[in-house]
């Protein structure tokens, strides 16, 4: 059977948004197991560790998690930390998500808060501030606005 356009466009949509949720998912999950302490790491231990997003691949067998330590404080070790727990994580999300494929799992640090600070840099500077319109109350916004 010949499906068409649009069949195959909405088939595609369910398929991300099963993606997404599958995603969401997991990022719960980890959540969850990082703020209970279960991860016996020296390193992570006493960490507060933020899992911002999940993305799956196509298939479900990959998931990348973006993480950031409060503050930012020793990310790269973390990251690493996290990636050798990795085999012990799977096996408790295994048993926690019904899913034909426990996803292998990626941990990176979250570039989304350094590409925030460069964009607040960029907007602090006066040849931009200059451009910008005046708040609504007609005063200047405070420099750490944001």
């Amino acid at each position: 059977m010949v499906r068409k356009r649009s069949e195959r466009h909405h088939a595609a949509g369910e398929a991300g948004q099963r993606r997404l949720r599958v995603g969401e998912e997991v990022r719960h999950f980890l959540s969850r197991v990082l703020r209970g302490g279960e991860l016996r790491d020296p390193v992570l231990a006493g960490a507060s560790i933020t899992v911002t997003e999940v993305r799956m691949s196509p298939d479900l067998r990959n998931a990348t998690a973006f993480v950031m330590p409060l503050g930012g404080a020793h990310a790269g070790e973390i990251a690493v930390a996290l990636n050798r727990s990795v085999p012990y994580l799977r096996g408790l999300l295994g048993r926690e998500l019904p899913l034909r494929y426990t996803p292998n799992l990626v941990f990176t640090i979250d570039p989304s808060f350094d590409e925030a600070d460069r964009i607040a840099a960029l907007l602090a500077r006066p040849e931009v501030r200059r451009d910008l319109p005046p708040s609504p109350d007609g005063t200047e916004e405070p420099e750490d606005a944001g």
